[in-house]
């Protein structure tokens, strides 16, 4: 085992710095330039450029970077006054993380609960209506989702606040919109599962045992049904918990997708490199975690992976 999460947590540090090192180069490759707007004088432009080190090649940019990265150091953004990105970072993703948590905990207990009820009720009435909750979810984007809760359950019904995040109210419309799609794909994989490990020769045992259904379900179907789900959890997880960029700029949550929305359209590319170098770590970990949870759970996993 301890070969196993050596060889992933290896193959995760190779995979950030190709990262830092792909998303580096494309943010210098993008078109404009930050301190090019017009208003500067040249003087004042190649002393910005100086200060943030753009008068350098960029092989050196690089090394620089990489060594400021190494200390914990992002870099300063270029269009906010006296703020750095991991400021910047450490004040909005409190926000997004904590929506994330509250879609993730609805998307995965009630995806769950679907899965199970579709799979138990397979051809009958209750299967179809989870089977349509599941296309909707699937179907519909999340800023479409987020704009027709709004209007329904906040503007039409006035059950709950339609922006800002000030308290637990705030946080129902918009974890449901971020969630929705998460508990889609949960319960088909969920129900999918079950209906695949139900011709399995232990559950034929289990019955001719006499064990009760409820028991069979329990302990047999679900746990190796669920195993599909802890698959996907890493990027799922990942997405959800450093928030959906529109939804929370529908919803008018100072998550960091504000920042970062707003620092692609403002060229800021300090913001931009330390936000997404942030976002793909974030990614990278959370799928390191999962792989390893899946090989104590599963040992074959960690056979394959040998």
């Amino acid at each position: 085992m301890t070969k196993y999460i050596l060889k992933r947590v290896g193959m995760s540090v190779v995979t950030i710095l190709l990262l830092i090192t792909v998303v580096f180069f494309l943010v210098r490759l993008m078109p404009g330039d930050p301190f090019n707007n017009g208003k500067m004088t040249p003087a004042i432009q190649a002393n910005m450029e100086a200060y943030y080190g753009f008068d350098k090649p960029l092989p050196v940019q690089y090394v620089k970077y990489l060594n400021n990265l190494a200390h914990g150091d992002l870099g300063y953004s270029m269009k906010y006054t006296n703020r750095t990105v991991v400021d910047t970072i450490k004040g909005s993703f409190p926000y997004s993380f904590d929506l994330g948590i509250r879609a993730l905990v609805f998307a995965i207990s009630f995806g769950l609960v679907l899965g199970i009820i579709a799979a138990l009720n397979r051809g009958k009435k209750l299967d179809f209506i989870c089977i349509l909750i599941a296309i909707i979810g699937t179907s519909v984007p999340d800023f479409i989702m987020g704009s027709i809760l709004q209007f329904f359950f906040g503007i039409k019904w006035g059950l709950f606040p339609v922006a800002q995040y000030l308290g637990f109210q705030y946080t129902i419309l918009p974890s449901v919109a971020i969630g929705f799609y998460t508990l889609a794909s949960v319960s088909r994989l969920m129900r999918a599962g079950m209906l695949e490990v139900v011709e399995q020769d232990y559950i034929k045992t289990a019955k001719a045992k006499g064990l009760s259904k409820a028991r069979i379900t329990l302990k047999h179907q679900m746990r190796n049904a669920i195993m599909p789900v802890i698959t996907i959890l890493g990027p799922i997880v990942a997405a959800v918990l450093t928030g959906t960029f529109v939804i929370e700029s529908l919803f008018a949550i100072p998550g960091m997708g504000k920042y970062y929305v707003e620092s692609v359209q403002m060229q800021d590319y300090t913001m931009i490199l330390g936000m997404t170098i942030f976002y793909g770590t974030f990614l990278v970990v959370a799928n390191m975690v999962v792989d390893i949870v899946y090989g104590f759970i599963d040992p074959r996993v960690r056979l394959a992976g040998k």
